[in-house]
């Protein structure tokens, strides 16, 4: 079989650095370009001496009269619309893991991220890169945008809950995140003397991933699909059309910084709905139907740590029930992995016609 062909923009972050590594090992993609403005010039493993394997050079940009098979954007926002929306213009397919293409209405896009969209005639042909909502979708784009990496881990804690009707829409949610999240470019927040031995909120104004996951998640309500959870002779699902939709899907959401490198662990909680009840039985029954057949989620009966996800594109969903009656749903993931590089590979695997966890299958590296 040909291997597929593929270029990285911004390989020199660590979303960009993550997919060299995850695309070397890949059997049906070769990567083939590498661009990094401020490295142009040097060869990657100048750049990244762990990559001494890939021996290629970083040049400013994709030739565009050599397109490759797959485009994948590892750009910050506004930065991407602008290189990736020429490309697509051109009839490039781009995986893009900024913001610039999430948000269906740019005007929220525009008010959380405090610049005008540099190509908003793109949003509406642009597909949310979530796999486990939006497979089908995902296969047939030629622009597919990965969320954020908080906002995957509260979208696949929540979404069974929300999609079966069981909880109330006002909803919380907790997240400790490694500080690879922030980024290559330093900050105070995140300097070894500031974060080492230390734990700190941040974002609680109103972090950016917050209108991605309500986005997903109202969306989920609104198509209400009366998928069922029972357990222990309880029937927890909550029939179509005694659901109110009234009042709207709200998220709290407040981040932490924790001094580790990878991994994102999310705790969330609802509120279950007036006249149903959900027992850990019926929330594991139903997380595994809502689940089934998506090869990267796995629902466990124990809680997960962000350890047995590290360096993998898997998520470890665990719900249940605390003793004050509310729904508490925890999952794990690595921010580098199925939080950016590993779920654009995955998305590119659904483009290309590809096996959807080709160059993905590894485990976590543990401990």
């Amino acid at each position: 079989m040909t291997r597929k062909t593929a270029a990285i923009l911004n390989v020199t972050g660590y979303a960009g650095a993550e997919l060299a590594r995850l695309l070397h090992a890949h059997p049906g993609v070769e990567l083939a370009c590498v661009t990094g403005r401020s490295a142009a010039g040097k060869r990657l493993p100048e750049v990244y001496p762990h990559l001494f394997a890939i021996d290629l050079p970083v040049v400013e940009a994709v030739p565009e009269d050599r397109l490759p098979d797959v485009v994948f954007s590892a750009l910050p926002h506004g930065a991407a619309a602008e290189q990736v929306a020429p490309l697509v213009r051109a009839g490039a397919t781009v995986v893009d893991v900024s913001a610039d293409f999430r948000l269906k209405d740019v005007a929220t896009y525009e008010r959380t991220y405090k610049v005008t969209h540099p190509a908003p005639e793109l949003v509406a042909d642009a597909v949310f890169g979530l796999p486990e909502l939006h497979r089908d979708e995902i296969a047939t784009s030629r622009l597919v945008a990965v969320p954020g990496c908080h906002s995957t881990g509260v979208i696949l804690a929540l979404a069974p809950l929300v999609a079966a009707g069981l909880v109330e829409p006002r909803m919380i949610a907790d997240t400790k995140t490694g500080l690879s999240g922030a980024g290559r470019t330093l900050g105070l927040s995140v300097h070894f003397s500031e974060a080492d031995s230390s734990v700190a909120p941040y974002g609680l104004d109103g972090h950016r991933h917050v209108p991605e996951m309500v986005q997903e998640l109202a969306a989920l309500r609104a198509e209400g699909n009366g998928q069922r959870a029972t357990g222990e002779g309880q029937d927890a699902t909550v029939p179509n059309d005694q659901r109110p939709t009234t009042n709207p899907l709200t998220i709290t959401f407040v981040p932490h910084y924790i001094p580790m490198v990878r991994g994102i662990l999310s705790t969330c909680y609802a509120e279950p709905r007036a006249g149903v009840t959900a027992t850990k039985a019926s929330l594991l029954e139903l997380f595994r139907e809502f689940y089934a057949g998506h090869p990267f989620v796995h629902v466990s009966e124990t809680p997960p740590a962000t350890k047995h996800v590290l360096g993998s594109n898997y998520v470890i969903v665990h719900p249940t029930v605390a003793p004050d009656g509310r729904v508490v749903v925890a999952s794990a993931l690595d921010n580098l992995g199925k939080g950016a590089a590993g779920a654009m590979v995955q998305c590119a695997n659904l483009v290309l016609g590809l096996e959807e966890d080709a160059g993905l299958r590894g485990l976590g590296v543990y401990p």
